[in-house]
């Protein structure tokens, strides 16, 4: 899987991608993460990205002609190795992220993200450009870097082998509908008599996976 984040601050990005599991799947080669800064694809000599909007308001918009030019090479690039492709702008009137959709993405073999700032994205960029926009919750965020994270480490958790552990995957919370993953205990068994499930010391597996099923679903989402 390739994940392409194009953002105007791609430093952003250096310390969440150099740890952990996206780490280990980036050194496998299981993933491949490439960070683009946009104003490389400014057609002025100052890389402006942003511009006042039409009509009047506050704040500045991101301009649409340098978010078409990378994403043309990008698209071309793809079209060479035969990629399956999707491209997706960050925005908060986006359909809501959930499990589902990470799943659909990670079938994909590259997810070009774009991450919107200012006041927003010009709307010819969703219109013409994004194949689906999305959002991470129902708030808004300064810009579209951390719903990216979000996104690549969400996604990269289904890839084959980025886990270390395929039991992990399969056991995840949001995983099916209406389920949350069973609570989770570990030593010491008694602190300040917070004391274990006693079922999970029985060493009865089938009375463990009884519990671990019917306690997954006790949460509410």
């Amino acid at each position: 899987m390739q994940f392409d984040i194009i953002t105007i601050f791609p430093s952003m990005f250096d310390s969440y991608f150099s740890y952990s599991i996206l780490k280990r799947a980036q050194e496998k080669k299981l993933i491949q993460i490439k960070v683009h800064n946009l104003r490389d694809y400014a057609n002025d000599k100052h890389k402006t990205v942003d511009d006042t909007p039409y009509g009047g308001g506050a704040g500045m918009v991101m301009k649409v002609e340098p978010i078409y030019k990378i994403i043309q090479n990008l698209k071309e690039e793809a079209n060479q190795t035969k990629k399956k492709t999707r491209i997706i702008l960050f925005s908060a009137k986006g359909k809501q992220y959930n499990q589902k959709e990470a799943e659909k993405l990670s079938k994909y073999d590259q997810l070009i993200l774009i991450c919107g700032r200012y006041e927003g994205v010009d709307e010819r960029v969703s219109q013409y450009i994004a194949e689906e926009e999305i959002a991470i919750g129902e708030y808004v965020l300064t810009g579209g870097e951390i719903p990216a994270m979000v996104l690549v480490d969400s996604v990269s958790r289904l890839i084959p082998n980025v886990l270390g552990n395929e039991e992990s995957s399969k056991n995840e919370s949001h995983k099916e509908e209406n389920y949350l993953e069973y609570p989770q205990y570990t030593k010491p068994e008694n602190f300040l008599n917070w004391k274990v499930p006693p079922v999970l010391l029985s060493g009865n597996h089938q009375a463990i996976n009884k519990w671990r099923e019917e306690e997954s679903h006790n949460y509410e989402k």
